[in-house]
């Protein structure tokens, strides 16, 4: 017999940590919605042809791909296998993919329903996603993402309206953060400045490590990439300006008008945020979001370490523009932007912040105990009274050793208890007893519903 496990990077959610997930989504959609945006779902799998290609050579590499149907040696490359040429055998046995993220599915949807939906669309998506990437904390091969995009208009005014959908989101949920802003037109004239415009990939990606690899790994990647030191040395310069500002006036970005419409579209931003709360917006010249389908301003949510320094996480959100998602559908012209939430890493950050609101783990509020079959009956009776009032509450099933019920109670972290025995039929009350305090109190049906209630 087989014994039972798990997929790496996949879990099991047990009731409370369930409760608890729904809080963060609850918390997501509520702000969602009151920005105007509209839900949609799309399928797990998509087309292989649909994914492949928008995410880069890394994020291709990522890519669960699903076998075809029956016999899906049948019509293999045969020159592949001999090969061992994995990449050409793929397409031969695998037609459909995992999603591995819910941009480019959105972007088909958007491309095959065109005809339904009014432009500018504001969608969001709350869905699992699927990545073959390395199992480690904060970082799983199964996990919810929840995005906001909108499509159809390429006003900044956007931009800012999900930078201040992350602002109000993570102050709901007691997370102190920083929201870094960049923009690949200024990424793209730190490429023009050095002479690689045609490594522009290669630099994204590396300065796209610069967190997990320090500035001395990211010199060693780019050197393996082909840039010459004369060219590294221009990048390692620009990406260590200190400020907007002083990249505003710099004189590398005097001849590239990609630059300089880069930098305009950061100030843009700044522009409409200045009369908001938020104040959590930072500019950062080393965010490069290494996915390719990215063409303007770029984002990332991070734990503000000085309101948190015991929190050690990656990013916990992150998103930008993009131009021509959808041309690769047959649809070009059509700009977005969106951003996306990582629940995953947002739960984990809230565990360590013991920031869930108390009654999120009160899935129940009482449940009754009672002495004997007669009590069951009762109890039964009133704890149909309490749920048509909107109380969640429980009736234990088997009347015998009180101990037993009271022990069930406490591992359940249920809050109250109310116990039915004889006389408390004789007299239409139950005796109500508060778990934590440990004070008890007779009450009829009414007053039971009240003191829940309240």
């Amino acid at each position: 017999m087989a014994k039972p496990a798990l997929p790496k990077g996949t879990r099991d959610f047990l009731p409370a940590e369930v409760n608890r997930r729904n809080y963060i989504f609850g918390v997501i959609e509520k702000v969602f919605r009151k920005y105007g945006f509209l839900p949609i779902e799309t399928p797990a799998m998509e087309a292989l042809d649909t994914l492949l290609g928008k995410y880069g050579d890394e994020g291709d590499k990522l890519l669960f791909k699903v076998l075809n149907n029956g016999d899906y040696l049948k019509d293999a490359n045969d020159e592949a296998i001999n090969q061992r040429d994995s990449n050409a055998l793929v397409r031969s046995i695998s037609k459909r993919g995992l999603r591995y993220d819910l941009t480019v599915p959105f972007a088909r949807f958007v491309v095959m329903n065109q005809n339904e939906i009014q432009l500018p669309f504001k969608r969001y998506q709350i869905q699992p996603v699927w990545r073959a990437d390395k199992p480690q904390k904060g970082r799983y091969q199964e996990f919810y993402q929840c995005d906001v995009d909108v499509v159809g208009s390429e006003s900044l005014l956007y931009e800012a309206e999900l930078v201040s959908i992350y602002h109000e989101i993570f102050k709901t949920l007691g997370i102190g953060v920083k929201i870094l802003i960049n923009n690949r037109k200024i990424l793209y004239g730190i490429a023009e400045a050095a002479g690689i415009a045609d490594k522009f990939s290669d630099m994204t990606v590396a300065i796209d490590k610069l967190d997990k690899i320090g500035l001395n790994g990211v010199t060693a990647e780019l050197q393996a990439r082909g840039l010459n030191e004369k060219q590294i040395q221009t990048v390692v310069e620009l990406i260590n300006i200190p400020s907007f500002e002083a990249l505003s006036y710099h004189q590398a970005f005097s001849a590239s008008e990609s630059g300089k419409l880069g930098l305009h579209e950061v100030n843009r931003v700044f522009d409409f945020l200045k009369n908001t709360a938020v104040d959590d917006l930072v500019f950062d010249i080393t965010l490069a979001r290494g996915l390719s389908y990215y063409t303007g301003c770029i984002f990332e949510v991070k734990v503000d370490t000085e309101r948190h320094p015991e929190i050690k996480m990656g990013s916990i959100g992150g998103g930008g523009r993009y131009d021509n998602l959808t041309g690769s559908f047959g649809l070009p012209g059509v700009s977005g932007v969106g951003v996306s939430l990582g629940a995953e890493r947002i739960y984990d950050v809230l565990v360590e912040l013991n920031a869930f609101p108390k009654d999120v783990d009160e899935a129940v509020k009482l449940i009754f105990l009672c002495f004997d079959a007669e009590a069951l009956v009762y109890a039964f009776g009133l704890a149909s009274q309490l749920r048509s009032g909107g109380i969640s509450c429980d009736v234990y099933p088997d009347p015998k050793a009180m101990n037993k019920q009271m022990n069930y109670a406490n591992k359940r972290g249920i809050p109250y208890v109310a116990i039915i025995g004889a006389n408390e039929i004789n007299r239409q009350t139950a005796m109500l007893k508060n778990m934590i305090t440990g004070e008890q109190e007779e009450v009829n049906a009414g007053q039971l519903i009240n003191r829940m209630q309240a």
